[in-house]
């Protein structure tokens, strides 16, 4: 059966899932979309919106209807994320009623971005939250018959980002469902939506993207040179923002910084370590700091391969310094300190003193050479 799923290259079981209510007839009112950011979250709500019409819609044009749904328009769907609050904004205005027109501008590009790329995060400076008004709107949309409409959707993006406010205006909605329209929160970290809310919804998981997915998709929404795209989808962890984030980063430079920070840290050259580590974290993001931590560590696994004379190697312009080093430490025990090094990584969630880390990092790593079997 051709669905509009079949042209998603990733998430198969979470398109099972979805696919199955379907077939069942048997729609959960709310869904909520979890995992890690950068995994397709919205553009598997938008793709089931519109699976949900074609399947079950009373549509003849069903091109027409697909191109309505991917173009994010009511009343077929409605998109909910993140605006600025306007001056003198109450929380009885519209969503935009008190924005500027440089503001609703901006908007308004960021969301054409969204519709053009559906993996596209909208940032738009001082949306911070998801306004209780957003929210509100949502009556109005409910209020207008479509009754030659199967289905209409309501897509929550970052839906962690309601305030109090506005989850407890949702929840009034959650409790009494309207026929025939699916609410879809997405979020990365579910835990900061009420209890209420979430038991409310049926959970769907989304994996994290395997490489090749993370290659793809940044090869065909972005655009990207597929040399740079191979080269950071090792790092990103499953997820297209992280990937981009990377790209931004100077992902090339980055690599040549590692190495600068493996050779002063082996040479005791402390302070020199420490500049190199900080000229990354220039913006003090803890995310920066785990980046490193894993680019040293497939410096290692590269020492690792060239033990047993393997190939494909990540570092494979700095081939002859993995086999000095070889040469010079025979015996180091490399699984050891890449266990004390993920360790370290872990601690970026308990909101240590990057200063600290650092300085335990380059402290391993001076260690290194002094270490055997």
């Amino acid at each position: 059966m051709n669905t509009v799923f079949q042209n998603i290259q990733s998430q198969s079981r979470v398109q099972q899932i979805l696919n199955r209510f379907i077939s069942n007839s048997k729609i959960p009112h709310a869904l909520l979309f979890t995992g890690i950011e950068g995994t397709g979250k919205d553009y598997m709500a938008i793709k089931f919106a519109q699976e949900l019409n074609l399947s079950k819609g009373k549509i003849n044009d069903a091109e027409k209807l697909e191109m309505q749904i991917s173009q994010l328009s009511e009343p077929y769907l409605k998109f909910v994320f993140p605006l600025p609050r306007g001056k003198n904004e109450t929380d009885e205005s519209s969503p935009t009623e008190k924005l500027t027109s440089q503001e609703i501008e901006l908007v308004q590009r960021e969301l054409q971005k969204k519709i053009e790329n559906p993996y596209h995060k909208i940032i738009i400076p001082k949306a911070n939250a998801i306004k209780i008004n957003s929210i509100r709107d949502i009556k109005k949309f409910l209020s207008l018959d479509y009754s030659d409409l199967s289905y209409r959707v309501i897509i929550i993006s970052d839906a962690h980002l309601m305030n109090e406010p506005a989850q407890n205006a949702l929840l009034k909605n959650l409790e009494e469902p309207p026929a025939n329209v699916i609410f879809i929160l997405t979020t990365p970290y579910p835990s900061r939506l009420r209890e209420t809310i979430r038991s409310r919804c049926w959970n769907v998981n989304f994996d994290p993207l395997d490489e090749e997915e993370v290659v793809s998709i940044l090869g065909d929404f972005f655009e990207y040179d597929k040399e740079i795209v191979e080269s950071v989808a090792p790092f990103s962890d499953g997820s297209v923002q992280t990937a981009l984030k990377l790209i931004d980063l100077d992902f090339y430079n980055l690599r040549e910084t590692t190495i600068s920070i493996l050779r002063y840290s082996f040479g005791r050259k402390f302070q020199s370590a420490f500049d190199e580590v900080n000229r990354i974290l220039e913006d003090k993001s803890a995310e920066n700091i785990k980046l490193v931590i894993k680019m040293i560590i497939t410096w290692l696994n590269d020492l690792q391969k060239q033990r047993y004379n393997l190939t494909k190697y990540f570092f494979k312009e700095h081939l002859e310094t993995l086999e000095k080093f070889n040469a010079k430490f025979p015996d180091v025990d490399l699984h050891n300190i890449t266990i004390t090094l993920d360790k370290l990584s872990t601690l970026v969630k308990s909101n240590i003193n990057i200063n600290l880390l650092t300085a335990n990092l380059i402290f391993e790593l001076s260690s290194l050479a002094a270490k055997r079997k």
